[in-house]
C-alpha cells in the first residue's frame, strides 16, 4: 500500500498549496522541500505580509496555522476526564469514550496545515507480506517527523496556559509490571504518521483518518494522523493508560490542541533506519 499526502485526493487543496509555494518563491522566501532535512527551512518563523495574507485566505475550518509559534492550533473540546484511553484526540461521534479531546476539524485539514509549516509525514504502522502467497507477515513500525502535543486552555485563575498532553495521562489499573502506579506517561511527542489514502478507480481516494476519527492514538490502529513509536495493542486487557482529569477543564469545555513539530528531529524505528528513509 502506498502512503501519500491528502493533496493527491483533494484538487482544491492542491491548488491552494501550489499558490502558497508559488507565492513564497515570488517573494524570495525559502520553500519547504519534502526531500530536505527537518529544520533546514526557517520560512515559517519569518514570513512576509503577503504570505500571512495567503494563509488567512486558506480556510481550514477548526484549524489555525500559528506562524509566530510555528505550530498548528486545532479547535477541540474535552470529552473525557475519567476512563481508559486508546487515543488522545478523535473526531466527533467516533471514539469520545476513550479520547481526551474531540477535534472540530477534519484530520486531512490538520495534515494539510502541518505540511504547510514544514512538518514531514511518514506512515502508520502496517503489516507487510514477506512471501509471494501472502501467508507470512512482518510488522512495520510507524515513522515520520516528530510533533509535540499540548493542550491550551484557561486555568482556574482565568489565565491561558499551555501544558504537555502527558500531564493528563496516568497508569491504569490494567497496567502491567512495566508501568508502575507512580509512572508518568513517557512522552508528549508523537510521530506524524499521516494516515493513509485508500481506494482505486476513477474516484478520489479516501483519507482514512477522516472516516475512523483516529486523530492522535496511543493504541495502534494503522490509520492514525499522529501516533506513538512502535506498535501498541488496543485490546482491553493491555490498555495501560487512563485520563488524569485532576487538572483538566470539565467535559464540554473548549480548548486548543496545539501541535508543534520538532523541525530538527525525526523518529527512528527499532531497526535503526531513519524514519523518513
Amino acid at each position: 500500500m502506498k502512503f501519500l499526502n491528502p493533496f493527491k485526493s483533494a484538487r482544491s487543496a492542491a491548488t491552494l498549496l501550489v499558490f502558497f509555494l508559488a507565492l513564497l518563491a515570488a517573494r524570495g522566501e525559502p520553500v519547504p522541500d519534502p526531500k530536505t532535512e527537518p529544520g533546514t527551512v526557517e520560512s515559517a518563523s519569518v514570513v512576509s505580509p503577503e504570505v500571512e495574507a495567503a494563509l488567512e485566505r486558506l480556510k481550514l475550518p477548526g484549524v489555525k496555522i500559528n506562524l509566530a509559534e510555528r505550530c498548528v492550533d486545532v479547535d477541540s473540546e474535552i470529552c473525557l476526564v475519567e476512563g481508559m484511553l486508546e487515543l488522545i484526540a478523535c473526531t466527533k461521534d467516533t471514539k469520545e469514550h476513550e479520547s481526551i479531546v474531540m477535534v472540530a476539524a477534519k484530520p486531512s485539514h490538520i495534515h494539510t496545515a502541518l505540511l504547510l509549516i514544514g512538518a514531514r509525514p511518514g506512515n502508520p504502522a502496517m503489516r507487510k507480506a514477506i512471501d509471494e502467497k501472502g501467508t507470512r507477515f512482518v510488522d512495520i513500525p510507524p515513522r515520520g517527523g516528530l510533533v509535540d502535543v499540548f493542550l491550551v486552555f484557561k486555568d482556574s485563575n482565568g489565565k491561558e496556559t499551555e501544558r504537555p498532553i502527558s500531564d493528563f495521562i496516568e497508569p491504569s489499573e490494567r497496567a502491567d509490571d512495566g508501568v508502575g502506579e507512580d509512572s508518568k506517561f513517557p512522552t508528549h511527542t508523537f510521530i506524524f504518521a499521516g494516515s493513509i489514502l485508500h481506494g482505486g478507480g476513477k474516484g478520489p481516494r479516501r483519507y482514512l483518518c477522516d472516516q475512523s476519527g483516529d486523530v492522535i492514538s496511543i493504541a495502534t490502529f494503522g490509520d492514525e494522523l499522529l501516533c506513538l513509536p512502535d506498535i501498541h495493542s488496543d485490546s482491553n486487557g493491555e490498555l495501560a493508560w487512563q485520563v488524569n482529569g485532576e487538572h483538566l477543564p470539565a467535559v464540554g469545555s473548549k480548548v486548543i490542541l496545539r501541535l508543534r513539530p520538532q523541525f530538527n528531529s525525526r523518529a527512528v524505528p527499532k531497526n535503526g533506519d531513519p524514519a523518513d528513509k
